[in-house]
């Protein structure tokens, strides 16, 4: 993953999420990275679920040299704060944060002084070919916070 930092600015609306998989997908050209691409679109489909549709976001990319990925997402609203529901069987929504604390090593929430960022730590995608046997060392463990 050689296209990092990413930093975008954009509008939280629905046709965003795919956008930005793929602007994503293109950058990480020849790595496997699906647990980035649905944490982004998870955190992106809260900002629109939550704070509604045309909210103004800036999502960050970030990492790798130390074998993690960052993602930030921050948003306007700082007293809106994400939390991990319990979505029954036939709930259509809940989920979102569930998936998120499932594939982060970490997660959480930064106040600022005009609103909040959500981010989450994963793992580095690994690269596909022959290269993908030699992957950055580091710490692959839970995070303290969790």
């Amino acid at each position: 993953m050689t296209s990092l930092p990413f930093m975008v600015d954009l509008l939280a609306v629905p046709k965003a999420v795919p956008e930005v998989r793929r602007t994503l997908r293109e950058r990480c050209g020849g790595v496997d990275s699906p647990d980035l691409l649905l944490c982004v679109s998870e955190l992106l489909t809260n900002v629109i679920v939550h704070l509604g549709e045309g909210t103004p976001v800036t999502l960050r990319v970030s990492g790798a040299c130390t074998g993690r990925v960052r993602v930030e997402l921050s948003d306007p609203e700082p007293c809106a704060w994400p939390a991990l529901r319990s979505a029954a069987g036939g709930d259509e929504s809940g989920r979102g944060l569930v998936l998120v604390d499932a594939l982060a090593l970490r997660w959480g929430v930064e106040q600022g002084p005009y609103g909040k960022t959500v981010w989450c730590e994963l793992r580095a995608p690994a690269r596909r070919g022959p290269e993908a046997a030699v992957r950055p060392s580091g710490p692959w463990g839970r995070g303290a916070d969790r």
